[in-house]
């Protein structure tokens, strides 16, 4: 009887639980789609794709101004303050007035440009407009999964993410078949529609009992303490987007389309499984550290999550290296076996990334903005250098292999910082 007691009072290995399902979901659907995709674009689309969900991940920061994290604190701390929490939305919509515009009209008029960046081809300009359009959407989006994640309601967020989630699939589908890249591509860029859509269907009678619509204002009381999460939303979000975008292409133009097409779907293979970790982030570990200002306290919460998470995940993770070759069989069509030695260096950088970015979740949570920022600048410039360092000598595997360097010195990092923080405390 004591196992189900505890995991009934557990609430991280509930809301585990529970993602974990949404996410097996995601990554059954995620594999026919790759599938369906691979077997229709060449390798160069495919790593064209993945330059184009690096611009989304960019504007999904850059048109909330980055405040989703801040959203998730402030939510949390004040959901019984109704006053406050009308000060935080009327700041939230000046910024998402401001983001929106601003990346609307630099994607709009310079379309050309950013289709040169992301297809090698202006012959899409089309599409980065199509994309301008939908900008508030993505804002809108960002915010409300902040305010989501904030109240911890995780059962709603599991439902919503899941919901977005297929009709997003099956549209991609049609398009799919029936526009094959360019299909792709528009199906992408609508997404953020669909998802404000589930999200307003689902929560709008929640929303309501927190924030008064009618009374939000333009003015900006929450600006100084939202601004420090711009400044650590762009210094890891449209940094580490930006940095994917320059290894691809760099990959792209030292060996080829096909194996910057094989590194991408690697890459997306990882960010598939790390959703579930990213939902366990901002839902649950966030909220908590934020409430939490002791070490002692901290430690054993973190020990808490360590031993909750990480033997999960390395379960989790061994049998994808095991699996691995029927994994890439299942998932696409055309043949991407070279992946599969790429798979040990990714999965181990996975690891350590997944143990550093929850101990990293104290820098958010404390609003540590130096050092965050410093970390996160760290980490990608180390990645950026390795990855280009070594890929003359070690062609394609240098970059998984640069992602597991990386993410070592960046929990050395962050792990020194943590503890002078508290140092300091004393």
């Amino acid at each position: 009887m004591k196992l189900p007691k505890f995991i009934s009072q557990n609430l991280l290995l509930k809301m585990t639980s529970l993602n974990a399902v949404v996410i097996i979901i995601r990554l059954i659907i995620g594999f026919f789609l790759q599938r369906e995709i691979s077997g229709i674009v060449s390798k160069t689309q495919y790593a064209q794709i993945g330059n184009f969900r690096n611009l989304i991940a960019q504007l999904s920061s850059f048109t909330s101004f980055g405040v989703f994290n801040g959203i998730v604190k402030y939510v949390s701390e004040h959901k019984n303050n109704n006053k406050e929490l009308q000060k935080l939305f009327s700041t939230t919509t000046v910024f998402i007035l401001i983001g929106s515009i601003t990346a609307f009209l630099i994607l709009f008029f310079g379309a050309d440009f950013f289709s040169e960046k992301y297809f090698g081809s202006s012959t899409y300009a089309y599409l980065i407009k199509i994309t301008a359009v939908v900008v508030p959407f993505i804002s809108i989006q960002r915010v409300f999964n902040g305010f989501v994640s904030g109240l911890s309601l995780y059962k709603k967020f599991s439902k919503i993410e899941l919901f977005a989630y297929l009709i997003s699939s099956g549209l991609m589908i049609i398009f799919l078949y029936q526009k094959q890249f360019e299909g792709v591509i528009f199906a992408i860029a609508i997404t953020p529609i669909i998802q404000v859509i589930v999200m307003l269907f689902v929560m709008v009678q929640i929303f309501k009992e927190f924030v008064k619509v009618k009374e939000i204002e333009l003015k900006i009381p929450y600006a100084k303490p939202l601004l420090a999460f711009t400044l650590m939303s762009f210094a890891s979000t449209i940094i580490l987007n930006e940095v994917e975008v320059w290894v691809r292409n760099s990959v792209e133009e030292k060996l080829g389309g096909d194996e910057a097409g094989i590194w991408t779907g690697l890459l997306l293979l990882s960010k598939n499984y790390m959703v579930f970790i990213n939902a366990i982030l901002t839902l649950y570990v966030l909220p908590r550290f934020a409430q939490i200002s002791d070490r002692i306290e901290f430690t054993k919460e973190l020990g808490k999550i360590y031993k909750t998470i990480l033997p999960l995940f390395a379960c989790g993770m061994l049998l994808i290296y095991v699996f691995r070759f029927f994994i890439i069989d299942i998932q696409f069509k055309d043949d991407y076996s070279a992946m599969a030695p790429l798979f040990k260096w990714q999965l181990l950088g996975d690891f350590v990334r997944l143990a550093s970015l929850i101990l990293a979740s104290q820098f958010l949570a404390k609003k540590m903005v130096y050092a965050f920022v410093f970390s996160e600048l760290l980490s990608h410039l180390l990645f950026f250098g390795l990855s280009i360092l070594l890929l003359d000598s070690l062609g394609l595997e240098a970059i998984p292999i640069a992602h597991l360097l990386r993410y070592v010195v960046y929990f050395a990092v962050v792990l020194f910082l943590v503890l002078r923080h508290f140092n300091r405390d004393k």
